[in-house]
């Protein structure tokens, strides 16, 4: 074998940022690296990134490299660690999967639900505007919008916790009554 092309050769250039050495040295072991992740894996695509962000470590860690010591056992040790790394993060993001498909859904998701969301919404302010006093409406307005309690509402517009209330009632009288002579329509 020409000594430029021994492994022990390829491994110095290769910490000197050789290319050329890199270059040999994938072509020599990816081949070799890949079945023996496929082996232990069985997903073709899967393989290909192990063995890629393999020799990526490798060329990022090359100013660590030994050349004395057998490269392949290097890149089967590091090519096995990212496999066992993919099989705990797998069952991490299988979790936050389980977890997350657990929680309601957000109207957003719905294209027509949004859409539903956002004509209810036009239709409950133009109720509000048209068929509300300018007070009840504000009192609507700071209970549920603002999320203000009853209390704070009358003490801002000094008035009286009932009077409040007895607002709030009026306001969701008539928009029940308009919402559903809009929907029986």
């Amino acid at each position: 074998m020409n000594e430029l092309l021994d492994d022990t050769n390829l491994l110095e250039r290769i910490k000197n940022s050789d290319n050329e050495a890199f270059r040999v040295i994938f072509e020599r072991y990816q081949p070799v690296l890949f079945r023996y992740v496929h082996f232990q894996i069985r997903e073709t695509d899967f393989t290909h990134d192990i063995v890629q962000e393999t020799f990526i470590r490798i060329w990022e860690n090359r100013a660590s490299l030994k050349p004395e010591l057998s490269f392949l056992a290097y890149a089967i040790r590091i090519s096995t660690n990212l496999v066992l790394d993919s099989y705990k993060h797998k069952k991490v993001r299988e979790k936050l999967k389980e977890e997350i498909h657990s929680t309601t859904r957000s109207e957003t998701d719905d294209p027509a639900e949004a859409l539903n969301l956002i004509l209810l919404q036009e239709q409950i302010t133009e109720i509000l505007s048209k068929h509300l006093g300018k007070k009840c409406r504000e009192i609507f307005i700071l209970s549920r919008v603002e999320g203000k309690a009853n209390q704070e509402i009358a003490d801002l517009l000094n008035l009286s916790v009932r009077t409040i209330e007895n607002q709030i009632q009026h306001a969701l009288k008539i928009l029940r009554k308009k919402l559903y002579l809009s929907l029986s329509r």
